[in-house]
């Protein structure tokens, strides 16, 4: 194997981990992005391709990545949109039967920059207290890469939706309903389990009110997507124009922009929730998901007028699920159709359908 290249990790802050150049980073020199960590133990392809981490530089903090190499079965988009990803040690030769690709040679072809060798228990222990920061990663020179860091930018105020949405609406699915879903930063996974319930029209993030009800659809699909969700007045507009008029299922930027539109708040929180383990309860039932979790951002758990709370996360107590039966909303901040898991809420999509089956009270549906 060729010698790699030294390579530098620099956050805004100014603290400094090195490692070596992997995967696209050569082609690039240094990478930009805000630095999250991620705890899952598996499932790295469709961490990097999930257009939620548009912005984003990836720490995993399981230490072997890329053990079972990569599918294209297993990516969430069209092509990666986050900004590099850093490991502690990169797995040469991945073995599994599904394999049809090594995982850097993955993130070479895709234009992933990462570095590898870095000490990602350090590095997570000191996101923990410092917070999500901006950070760069490079083979440039100590200053070089300082400099970058410092004039990184962070996600908060930045419109990334708009970097991700589809240009043009798009048909998937056969299924007996018709559900229009916008295109946040959608996962092919959220695709699969809502084409098994109807016909879907993936409209971009930008599409009106009046042109969703003019394709009558018997539900509307409010999908993931990256960054803060303060700045889409656009989306959130639309979605109140929305309200009542047809049955809604939002998953965690859908869910934030429902609650926005209801009229609540949202904050940026410390490190953000990036894993596959977050215990959350159902308060209907008393019952607790484990489940997977990828925002920075969250809604106030109080002030959204008529809505119910209907989940809340067991770590730290933010905000997992609201209701607006009156309007025939719904809304989760984790992901139900995770891939590859876990599946403890999938039952929710059986919920959408069952909302779209009986329609919005007193709505045209």
């Amino acid at each position: 194997m060729t010698a790699r290249a030294e390579a530098l990790l620099v956050l805004s802050d100014g603290e400094v981990f090195e490692g070596e150049a992997a995967g696209a980073l050569g082609d690039v020199g240094i990478a930009t992005g805000e630095l999250v960590f991620n705890t899952a133990l598996g499932g790295y392809q469709e961490v990097i391709t999930d257009p939620s981490y548009a912005g984003q530089v990836i720490a995993f903090t399981y230490p072997h990545i890329g053990n079972y190499g990569t599918t294209s079965e297993d990516d969430e988009a069209s092509e990666p949109f986050c900004k590099g990803i850093v490991t502690r040690d990169l797995v040469p030769v991945g073995s599994n039967w599904r394999s049809e690709e090594g995982f850097e040679d993955f993130l070479v072809r895709r234009g992933v920059p990462a570095i590898t060798g870095i000490d990602t228990r350090r590095l997570t222990r000191h996101v923990r207290e410092a917070g999500s920061l901006p950070c760069a990663m490079g083979t440039a020179g100590e200053h070089a890469v300082r400099a970058a860091a410092a004039a990184a930018r962070s996600t908060s105020g930045c419109d990334l939706v708009s970097e991700v949405t589809i240009k043009s609406p798009v048909t998937r699915g056969n299924g007996p309903s018709r559900v229009v879903v916008f295109d946040f930063g959608v996962k092919e996974a959220m695709v699969r389990q809502l084409s098994a319930l109807a016909t879907l029209t993936v409209v971009p993030a930008s599409t009106s009110a009046a042109d969703v009800l003019a394709m009558e659809p018997h539900g509307v699909f409010l999908s993931n997507g990256p960054g803060d969700p303060a700045p889409l007045e656009g989306p959130v507009s639309t979605i109140a124009d929305l309200l009542g008029r047809v049955p809604i299922f939002g998953i965690c930027l859908g869910h934030q922009l429902l609650g926005l539109a209801l009229g609540g708040t949202t904050y940026k929180l410390h490190f953000g929730h990036h894993g596959i383990n977050h215990p959350v309860r159902r308060l209907a039932t008393g019952a607790v998901e484990i489940t997977s979790q990828n925002h920075n951002y969250a809604l106030e758990a109080t002030g959204i007028p008529g809505a119910e709370i209907t989940h809340v996360n067991l770590n730290d107590g933010v905000l997992e699920g609201i209701a607006v039966p009156a309007a025939g909303a719904f809304s989760v901040q984790y992901h139900p159709e995770a891939g590859p898991g876990p599946h403890d809420a999938r039952y929710l999509f059986g919920e959408f359908e069952s909302l779209m089956r009986s329609g919005v009270p007193g709505g045209g549906t």
